[in-house]
């Protein structure tokens, strides 16, 4: 067997052989690597006959066509497949029916007349029938939403955002408290941390972007209160006992999620019964079936889970994945798992429950967030991934990548590169089911939000895989149909009315962030990235279709660079980098670099600037960023409160305490301080003065 034959193989299945790193450097994948890849996706390639017999699949119609084309409106659609017919009848969404002109395209396939009408339609061919999506030129964009003016907003994590009772835990009560007291400082926009349902059996496993499914939402984050009503929230916490809790959990500096999370189910369970007693017939019970059968056989899959996940979890030797449970209990459509939820219909009805809550409760904080006068409101983050334990993987299975793991190859930040733990749509079942898992998952983000921050946007292109039991830097890219899922995205932006964020941060290929541009989508622009071999760039160089933003979750605060926090909290954790003398030397030498900009953008004087801990340094930094011509500006609530720990320490788990951060005042005070406000009435200025 030789080698081209298996890169013949691996470029036809849609495995890059090459790739280039951050720094320019050329690569290419080891034929090991791109046989595990291979064997992963579904074409063996050990020996020269299986080469033959997966090429030979690779050309069949179920891998070349995919189940819905996707088309740009006043452009005309190249048709993946060969037809004798001269015309096609067009099925449109909205109603009504019109006729198109075939004509023969390059390669002997067709090419169809450009269809004027955005939506999802039916095409007939002859006797074939295929799904078509017309999609707009481009995203609603920030500029649709600002009326020719310059935005701003802030960055929270919703997890550390205080309330009155939430039991040690943000919610979207806070989050709603928050927006208006963000809008009346002028703020456009609240960026929030993914909201996505996690394992409610176990609050331990609290990682926001490793969710159990991107459908649905985390019920520890929804606030009853905004539903039921303040007076049953009440009675349900002391019929749960556990007032006194909630009043010592409120108080905690950090996140305690194991009891936190009991805590707020404990309640919740009240809330259910309560529900289930007194509320049949009424408006609540009608809105509560609404949502329910709205999301179908989704939701019906993801209570499943959730009833057995705590099942097996409460038995002796608990097992935790559902990959180990019982043959029987491993798909959701067995006879077994039928019984089951006929047995438990009550507790699969509660967590029904749960998610109805959460998703009213966003619905309210979005609600409140307009009402406020933000032109965008909330702006909602979608993992990359999933977990491969978690419910969208036990109830469907068959449209996640197998035996690959998503990460990212070696770079300067992780040389040895990253495995996230993940798994996430595999680009073959993407193209057989016609993208609905994408479409699905597009519409569940915006379905609350203004906006929707994609993370790791790079993954719309390509994702760099891992095979199961090979280390981060052993995997390969994997193309991903670019161009559908660009015009996907842009028909559910429209739709909703919802901008898009790309996360373009890391291994970023040649032409991908001006492909993002011309489809509307931002790009991120972060301060410590914003340089040259000369120094960091002043604003004015800053890219106009990008975020402008200080920092990320994942990177230090402006005040924690500034002291070089992140680099003692690295060394504490155990995870130094390779020269930690070296580091600090170049971060002084970056200070000073940060402070000359400073001083020559004009928002603070290079001896002010380098006094971090007086304030005008911090200051500084945020009239920058807010300067640029960005025509969003994101400041994390850590900058704009002046805190110096970064919410996440990448490469750590219990060494630090990630994801559990608290903020030092509740969210009707955080940002009325006369620091905080000051602060935010310079970027209301700046942004302003654009």
């Amino acid at each position: 067997m030789s080698d081209r034959d298996l890169r013949r193989l691996a470029a036809a299945a849609g495995v890059d052989v090459e790739w280039i790193d951050q720094q320019g450097a050329d690569h290419t994948v080891s034929p090991d690597v791109l046989r595990g890849v291979l064997d992963a996706l579904g074409f063996p390639c050990r020996t020269p006959a299986q080469i033959k017999e997966s090429l030979k699949r690779l050309a069949l119609p179920e891998e070349t066509i995919p189940g819905l084309l996707v088309g740009t409106v006043g452009k005309a659609l190249i048709l993946p497949f060969r037809a004798r017919a001269r015309n096609a009848h067009l099925i449109l969404e909205g109603g009504g029916e019109r006729a198109l002109d075939l004509a023969p395209g390059d390669g002997g396939r067709i090419a169809m007349q450009a269809i004027r009408e955005i939506g999802y339609h039916r095409l007939q061919i002859g006797s074939r029938e295929i799904g078509v999506a017309i999609a707009p030129k481009a995203c609603h964009r920030v500029e649709d939403a600002a009326a020719g003016q310059r935005l701003w907003g802030l960055v929270a994590q919703v997890y550390g955002l205080r309330r009155a009772g939430d039991c040690g835990i943000g919610d979207l009560g806070a989050v709603a408290t928050l927006a208006q007291s963000a809008a009346r400082h002028g703020a456009a926009a609240l960026a929030l941390s993914p909201l996505h349902a996690l394992f409610a059996a176990d609050p331990s496993r609290f990682g926001p972007y490793s969710p159990s499914n991107r459908l649905f939402l985390n019920p520890l984050h929804a606030d009853p209160e905004l539903v039921l009503g303040a007076k049953r929230v009440a009675d349900a916490t002391v019929s749960a006992g556990i007032g006194e809790l909630c009043g010592r959990l409120d108080a905690l500096h950090l996140v305690d999620w194991q009891e936190a999370g009991a805590a707020k189910l404990k309640r919740l369970r009240e809330l259910h019964s309560f529900f289930l007693a007194a509320d049949a017939g009424t408006s609540l019970e009608a809105d509560f079936q609404s949502y329910v059968a709205s999301q179908g056989r989704r939701l019906e899959d993801h209570a499943r889970f959730e009833a057995l996940h705590a099942m097996h979890l409460a038995k002796d030797g608990p097992q935790w994945s559902w990959r180990d449970w019982p043959a029987e209990f491993r798909r959701p459509d067995s006879p077994t798992v039928e019984t089951f939820a006929r047995e438990n219909a009550v507790e699969i009805s509660f967590h029904k429950f749960l998610q109805w809550l959460a998703d009213r409760s966003a619905a309210a904080a979005q609600r409140v967030a307009r009402e406020a006068g933000m032109a965008i409101g909330l702006i909602a983050d979608l993992a990359v991934g999933l977990d491969r334990n978690g419910s969208h993987a036990w109830a469907r299975a068959d449209e996640l990548l197998s035996g690959l793991t998503i990460g990212s190859p070696p770079d300067a930040f992780n040389p040895h590169g990253q495995s996230w733990g993940l798994t996430g749509f595999s680009p073959r079942a993407l193209a057989r089911l016609g993208y609905e898992p994408f479409i699905a998952t597009l519409r569940a983000a915006m379905r609350y939000a203004g906006g929707v921050r994609i993370d790791h946007a790079m993954g719309l292109m390509r994702l760099w895989l891992i095979p199961d039991g090979a280390g981060p830097g052993d995997g390969a890219y994997v193309r991903y149909p670019l161009e559908p899922l660009l015009g996907l995205i842009a028909l559910e932006s429209q739709r909703h009315r919802a901008i898009v964020i790309g996360e373009d941060l890391g291994t970023v290929p040649a032409g991908f962030r001006e492909r993002l541009a011309s489809a509307g989508i931002a790009g991120m622009s972060v301060l410590w990235f914003q340089r040259d071999e000369t120094g960091f760039l002043p604003p004015k160089k800053w890219p106009s279709t990008s975020v402008a933003m200080t920092t990320t979750h994942d990177l230090p605060t402006v005040v924690g660079w500034w002291r070089g926090a992140d680099i003692k909290a690295r060394e504490a954790a155990g995870r130094p980098s390779a020269d930690p003398e070296a580091e600090i030397a170049a971060r002084a030498k970056d200070r000073k670099q940060l402070s000359e900009a400073f001083a020559s953008a004009g928002v603070g004087d290079s001896e002010d600037a380098a006094r971090i801990d007086d304030g005008p340094g911090l200051m500084a930094a945020l009239r920058f960023v807010a300067e640029t011509p960005a025509s969003l500006a994101l400041i994390p609530l850590e900058d704009a409160l002046g805190l110096e720990e970064q919410p996440n320490l990448p490469g750590t788990i219990d060494e630090h305490p990630n994801w559990r951060r608290r903020l030092p005042a509740p969210a009707e005070q955080v940002l009325d301080g006369p620091p905080v406000a000051e602060r935010l009435a310079a970027i209301a200025k700046a942004r302003s003065a654009g």
